[in-house]
């Protein structure tokens, strides 16, 4: 927790605000690529051997590729996606946020590489395949399997760590709390695990590993939110605005260093369990680490 505080006051400026919204945009330029030409996507796929001849954008345009193809219920999984993934925005703020969905981008591009690397193994099964199919064909079949669809279900899973009393209505008709979907979600994944070969097992841990990196760096800064915790913050912040004075003073974020001079919209508020006068930004002032 820390080690992020202090990351953020040295980049947070560059963290990106909305980032489900660009996630969505991607998908939705990812779908139109399709349609004009489905063999596109083969350019822009995560492609380990294909990025070390020096087709590097792969690195970041294999994330627009669609999970699914586009229908009804995949329109509904999106915009499902959008939600909870923008109340955790709201909640962690958008530099934890950022943290959480690059670090699983990022932990499935490694993935891949590690893919590549068993490849070459001689004991390795999958150099047998290598070798069955060639080199450039068989990197391609294995870029197939990465997409951000595993990176999409560790958002869910965070959003059942945070609210996991919240409920949503399974099947647009039966109220669930989200932490037993997390459970049904967790399940499914492993048993996706131990039912699949070594790549299959790569991808989705791979893909994951973010959920457990992230939540055993700040297991003592983000803590679990009731809905009734989530409505007091909704109607604090609320009131907070019609409130807003018309002169603002100097105040300054004591984690990521955010003032009111720079920023005039932010609001700050001092935390009451701190001990001390510590003032935080309201990205923060739910999430930081209290001083005591």
């Amino acid at each position: 927790m820390n080690f992020l505080n202090k990351l953020e006051r040295k980049i947070g400026k560059y963290a990106i605000p909305n980032l489900s919204k660009y996630l969505i945009f991607g998908y939705i330029l990812g779908y139109l690529l399709q349609l004009i030409n489905a063999n596109f996507m083969n350019f822009l796929s995560l492609n380990p051997y294909l990025v070390m001849h020096g087709q590097v954008w792969r690195l970041v345009t294999w994330i627009i590729i669609p999970p699914e193809r586009l229908d009804l219920l995949t329109i509904v999984m999106l915009y499902f996606y959008y939600s909870v993934g923008t109340d955790l925005e709201r909640t962690w703020g958008t530099f934890y946020y950022n943290v959480y969905i690059f670090m699983g981008m990022i932990f499935t591009a490694i993935g891949s590489f590690l893919i590549m690397g068993l490849s070459y193994l001689p004991i390795s099964d999958l150099n047998l395949l290598m070798k069955y199919y060639g080199e450039a064909s068989y990197f391609g079949l294995i870029a197939l399997s990465f997409s951000t669809f595993y990176v999409n279900m560790s958002i869910f899973l965070g959003f059942a760590m945070t609210f996991p009393e919240a409920r949503v209505l399974l099947m647009f008709i039966v109220p669930i709390k989200v932490k037993w979907l997390g459970i049904a979600y967790g399940v499914l994944l492993l048993w996706s695990m131990i039912n699949t070969d070594i790549i299959g097992k790569i991808v989705i841990a791979a893909s994951l590993l973010n959920f457990v990196v992230f939540f055993l760096m700040t297991r003592s800064g983000i803590r679990r939110m009731s809905p009734r915790e989530v409505k007091r913050r909704h109607d604090f912040n609320r009131e907070v605005k019609k409130a807003r004075p018309m002169s603002v003073a100097k105040h300054k974020c004591a984690v990521c260093g955010k003032n009111s001079e720079d920023n005039p919209d932010a609001e700050f508020r001092f935390c009451s369990k701190c001990n001390g006068n510590y003032e935080y930004c309201q990205d923060h002032l739910f999430t930081h680490t209290h001083v005591q």
